[in-house]
């Protein structure tokens, strides 16, 4: 009986499972995952278990996954990481010295944060990643707490939304000019600074960090920038980034340089029996050109988990259809009350408009507000604020139609 192997056991590794069953795949499946927990729901962990009171039971009683019947038999192995695999004989080595044989293999080790490479105050600098992260982190933020949190991209900046919310001083520290500049550009960056430091949050921008200060304790009382000015902080966050996990890979042949490269049919390239999934892999999104690169938004990973595992089904003799695939990113944020809402790789324009509303804060709270994003002549992004679900799949539509009607 021929044997998948899925290593990594969160989103996009329960979702290549569950779509390898769909495909007709009966054989073996095996997923090892680093963390003990069964599959569950991330994006919470900076809003709502920040902002909870849960116990780690009951946060996972909330956001794991269902294991759905049709999974059938699976071979879990939590708690557990590979050491590395060796594609020629078709076997991973585990971290405990066990070895897993397998026919094929599919990627959905996701990242890891990224850390400062700095020394000093370990006991209080915090990433956020994974449940046992929020747990940690929440403990610490108290009423009158002074949190320094380095990076203003989404992460940072919910963290800095619920810090805030639970009575904390808090301060962004971001190199750019405004915060989740990169993901929505200067302008909505910019009104979304305005809307955190109305309710409190302060900022320091176009600022880097050169070191921590701490006591004779090696506890943390300051933050020093690059201007060698310093920023009181009793914790830091460290929001700076993500870097793929792909260490265990090493040593195959595959292209590692960013990820993993894969084509458009999420299969590693020179390795057919081969798959990734999620934000591990980097691959052409062809609705906007044929450039592989990682995508980090929360629907990839069950789309390239369908394509993967149909794929894989068909490298193993299952009768698969093929179709063409072309997925949009999607992803969404909580901050302060609002949800911004995003479709497409906005990331990727030269060029900026606002499609309705306004980006003032009180207009955003009051009307919401529409931003159109364009490349060349091209229309790539949408993104939202305040506005209603219904309301922004009737701009997303119209994303998906100016993308489609244009040639690579």
């Amino acid at each position: 009986m021929p044997r998948v192997l899925i290593v990594g056991a969160s989103l996009g590794g329960l979702r290549a499972a569950e779509a390898l069953r769909d495909a007709g795949f009966h054989g073996a499946i095996s997923s090892v995952g680093a963390e003990a927990h069964p599959p569950y729901n991330r994006p919470p962990l900076s809003k709502d278990v920040l902002l909870g009171n849960a116990t780690s039971d009951g946060v996972l009683a909330e956001l794991a996954f269902p294991r759905k019947a049709r999974l059938g038999e699976i071979d879990w192995r939590l708690g557990m990481s590979v050491a590395a695999v060796d594609l020629a004989q078709g076997e991973a080595r585990l971290a405990d010295g066990s070895r897993i044989h397998f026919d094929a293999l599919i990627v959905a080790t996701g990242l890891r944060p990224r850390r400062l490479q700095l020394t000093g105050a370990t006991a209080d600098r915090f990433v956020l990643r994974t449940l046992p992260d929020a747990l940690a982190l929440r403990a610490r933020l108290v009423p009158g707490a002074r949190i320094a949190i380095i990076g203003g991209g989404f992460i940072g900046c919910e963290v800095a939304a619920s810090a805030r919310r639970r009575g904390c001083a808090t301060t962004v520290i971001e190199p750019l000019i405004v915060p989740m500049q990169r993901a929505l550009g200067q302008e909505f960056g910019a009104a979304m600074q305005a809307l955190h430091e109305a309710a409190g949050i302060r900022f320091r921008t176009g600022r880097q960090v050169t070191g921590f200060e701490v006591d004779v304790s090696d506890r943390l009382h300051a933050v020093r920038l690059d201007d060698d000015s310093l920023v009181e902080a009793d914790l830091a966050v460290e929001a700076v980034g993500s870097q793929p996990n792909t260490e265990w890979l090493a040593g195959n042949g595959f292209d590692l340089d960013d990820g993993i490269l894969c084509d458009h049919r999420m299969a590693a390239i020179g390795h057919d029996r081969v798959a990734a999934v999620g934000d591990v892999a980097r691959f052409p999104c062809l609705l906007f050109d044929d450039v592989p690169r990682r995508v980090e938004h929360w629907s990839i990973p069950g789309l390239t988990a369908r394509r993967a595992a149909g794929h894989v089904a068909r490298q193993l003799g299952v009768a698969v259809p093929d179709a063409p695939f072309a997925p949009l990113p999607t992803f969404w944020s909580d901050q302060l009350g609002l949800r911004i809402q995003c479709a497409g790789l906005p990331g990727l324009a030269d060029r900026v408009g606002l499609l309705s509303g306004s980006l003032g804060p009180d207009s955003m709270r009051r009307d919401g507000a529409v931003m159109g994003y364009w490349r060349k002549d091209r229309q790539v992004g949408v993104a939202a604020i305040g506005v209603a679900p219904q309301r922004f799949i009737n701009f997303q539509a119209d994303l998906v139609r100016a993308l489609q009607n244009c040639s690579l």
